[in-house]
């Protein structure tokens, strides 16, 4: 279930590991309010190491180089340029606001990442097993040592050529859609942060040697990985929000279902589209906590370089304005499905454009 905006331009290197000492505590999520997060345990997942730190921000990634043919890079990123637009127009709509090789770059990463969701979730999903994604683990390790399959993956063997991009968040992405060949309840909201990492922080989780960090906060970046982290989260509680009834016709359920035994509700109410003041009540939390890692994502989005604020904006308020359209609907997102028009997202561009420049 990747963020099918994704434009999550913050990228960290994460070890899934535990650590106790140092840095590793600091960067540790900003705790949510008591009653959405009380059963929380750490999230020492979601933090960086010192030497991903070193590596991602210092552009230091020993990279093997390999010469592709310019002519079938052009057909490559066109062909990546194509399935972005036809798959996300809000993220392809903020990938206009990059510059030309930042852009193609970021086409490169979602196409690959939009191919590795169909697995999971397209028609054939049922034929996807452990046997077919550790195959497409192995081509992805192809695509960093420069040896791509086809044209797809010649775009994104070309753009981790050009940006110091590490092969982790790629195969964290990897353990999420694996997650949903099997996994389709989720006990509570530590298991559910867990996911929304894999599959949605680690797509901006890649890209932040894309989009940059403002040279006067180079030394000082904490705050941009802590956004980072937030960034990803409140995009995936809002994908989640929106989708409710999608995923329900696949048998899944992304809402911690301790929450729901707390509102009264089970999977049947989401199975029925019962839209009972229970459920609207229960919405209306789910969308305090995605609003709350919107707001911590904000405190980062200054940092970054300045021709990658506008797009990192648009993205931001564009996705955020999915929660007020379920808001306006009365808080029906089993009946409903929270769309933006392209009016609505043109509106939106001079804001962000405002609030990148700080008018």
């Amino acid at each position: 279930m990747y963020s099918s905006l994704a434009m999550q331009f913050l990228y960290l290197q994460t070890t899934g590991t535990a650590h106790k000492n140092g840095l590793m505590q600091k960067l540790k999520v900003n705790k949510a309010p008591k009653f959405e997060l009380h059963r929380r345990k750490s999230t020492s997942f979601l933090v960086l190491s010192n030497k991903g730190i070193e590596r991602q921000s210092k552009g230091v990634i020993p990279r093997k180089q390999t010469h592709l043919d310019p002519t079938l890079l052009t057909e490559a990123y066109n062909s990546c340029r194509k399935i972005c637009a036809q798959n996300s127009t809000s993220y392809y709509l903020g990938s206009l606001l990059l510059t030309e090789e930042r852009k193609k770059a970021i086409w490169a990463i979602y196409a690959w990442t939009h191919r590795i969701d169909e697995l999971v979730d397209g028609p054939n999903s049922r034929l996807t097993d452990s046997a077919v994604l550790d195959s497409w683990e192995k081509r992805l390790e192809d695509i960093f040592d420069g040896r791509p399959h086809d044209k797809i993956d010649a775009a994104l063997a070309d753009t981790v050529q050009r940006f110091p991009l590490d092969i982790k968040p790629f195969k964290d992405l990897m353990k999420g859609m694996r997650m949903d060949t099997w996994k389709k309840r989720y006990e509570n909201y530590e298991e559910l942060e867990l996911y929304c990492y894999y599959v949605s922080g680690t797509g901006g989780l890649m890209t932040i040697p894309i989009a940059g960090i403002s040279p006067e906060f180079a030394s000082s970046t904490e705050s941009v990985y802590k956004a980072a982290l937030s960034l990803g989260t409140a995009f995936q509680l809002t994908n989640i929000l929106r989708d409710v009834e999608e995923d329900a016709l696949r048998g899944r359920v992304y809402l911690p279902q301790d929450e729901l035994r707390e509102f009264g509700l089970t999977d049947k109410d989401i199975f029925s589209k019962n839209v009972s003041e229970k459920w609207r009540e229960f919405t209306k939390k789910q969308i305090v906590r995605a609003r709350y890692y919107y707001d911590l994502a904000e405190q980062g989005v200054s940092q970054l370089n300045s021709e990658s604020r506008w797009p990192v904006w648009a993205s931001l308020m564009l996705y955020r304005a999915i929660l007020d359209r379920i808001e306006r609907n009365n808080y029906d997102n089993l009946t409903k499905r929270a769309k933006l028009g392209n009016a609505e997202k043109l509106m939106l561009l001079p804001l962000a454009y405002a609030k990148a420049t700080g008018w």
